[in-house]
């Protein structure tokens, strides 16, 4: 283990640092209640949390030191994801847990890479006998799965896969108590994503090259957590996904376990001084409305940058409002597959859903091909 831990912090120094564009490595976090801090009124903080059941926060996402890889020492903790019994979200067939970025970065723009670290226990492991999707997006362009994939033969699949377009270009027997840590090497301008993996300490290394991908992301639609697809004749059992390292990237791959920052923000939390002469940070705020003149709703959308100068301890602020027009011109002659969103606001993919499915109301934030 301590080898272990050498071996990333050793693997994190050497690699040259991208830029964040965006963090959701939890440090921020004193626990996963402060997800309840967010709603679409005050999306604060750096996730969305809508996609879950009807229990209380604590019922699907916990967080603890114990929950993140060991070798990350960019990350004060880690996230349990949970499917349970109660895992339904909004009365759909399917079991969901997940967390979505709360950002304006251009995480859908050029090079970027969506990092992140997953692990399973024996203890409620992910059962092998249903499909799961893992970090997806949307439209499904990339993403991980496990399990028995829907219509395959067989009764059950003990394989990790990396996926691109449904069609698997990678995959492992996912072993309990595993760390594997992911890069998606996405190119928005040229189409394409490849596939960055290592397992414990060790640096990322490509195993897939770029390949051609319709890539599609309205920048709040990459799903960490997992959906689980249903299955007939096999009961829900509880199933726990450990989350560690989760940020989104570009210049340079980070191909270290830490992450570009070696040492965490001690979080609030925290007496610890923070090392950092001056911090920055965002609150952003998103208001939509109906245009009636062009049919498109528009957005207005104020940003405040908060510095502070940790040495004086005074704080100052800057605000900016911008107004935008929402575009549809990415949902003309686009059909959705089975499961991926159609609708609700600020959606600008497909609204329209392959046969034989049509694209069925959740609520205005969301629609789905069902």
């Amino acid at each position: 283990m301590k080898f272990s831990i050498l071996s990333g912090i050793l693997a994190n120094a050497l690699s040259v640092a991208g830029v964040v564009l965006w963090d959701g490595r939890f440090n921020e976090f004193t626990s996963s209640t402060d997800l309840n801090n967010w709603s679409w009124g005050n999306q604060v903080g750096p996730y969305q949390y809508y996609i879950h059941g009807s229990s209380p926060v604590t019922s699907y996402v916990n967080l603890s030191p114990d929950y993140k890889n060991p070798a990350d020492m960019g990350s004060r903790q880690g996230a349990k994801i949970t499917l349970d019994n109660t895992a339904y979200w909004n009365g759909q067939n399917m079991r969901r847990t997940e967390l979505i970025p709360q950002t304006t970065a251009p995480i859908n723009q050029g090079k970027v890479w969506y990092h992140f670290s997953l692990m399973r226990k024996d203890t409620n492991a992910p059962a092998t006998t249903r499909e799961h999707q893992i970090a997806f997006f949307e439209s499904h362009f990339t993403e991980l799965k496990s399990g028995w994939l829907s219509g395959a033969p067989g009764v059950s699949d003990p394989l990790l896969r990396w996926c691109v377009g449904g069609s698997t270009k990678w995959s492992t027997e996912w072993v309990a108590g595993v760390w594997h840590n992911v890069a998606y090497e996405i190119d928005f301008s040229a189409n394409t994503v490849g596939f960055w993996h290592s397992t414990g300490g060790d640096p990322l290394i490509q195993v897939v090259a770029p390949v051609s991908a319709s890539t599609s992301s309205n920048g709040a639609d990459w799903h960490v957590g997992v959906l689980e697809l249903p299955r007939d004749g096999y009961p829900d059992t509880t199933e726990d996904y450990y989350w560690s390292g989760v940020y989104i990237e570009n210049g340079s791959l980070s191909k270290g376990v830490s992450g570009p920052d070696s040492v965490p923000d001690p979080g609030p939390s925290s007496t610890t001084t923070s090392s950092k002469p001056v911090s920055t940070t965002f609150k952003t705020t998103t208001t939509t409305k109906s245009d009636q003149t062009s049919a498109l709703p528009s957005s207005t959308r104020t940003t405040t940058l908060i510095t502070t100068d940790h040495t004086t301890g005074i704080s100052s602020s800057s605000t900016r409002t911008s107004s935008s027009a929402i575009s549809s011109t990415s949902a003309v002659g686009c059909l959705a597959s089975q499961w991926s969103q159609c609708g609700g606001v600020n959606w600008s993919g497909c609204k329209a859903c392959a046969a034989p499915y049509t694209c069925k109301y959740q609520n205005d934030w969301y629609s789905q091909c069902l």
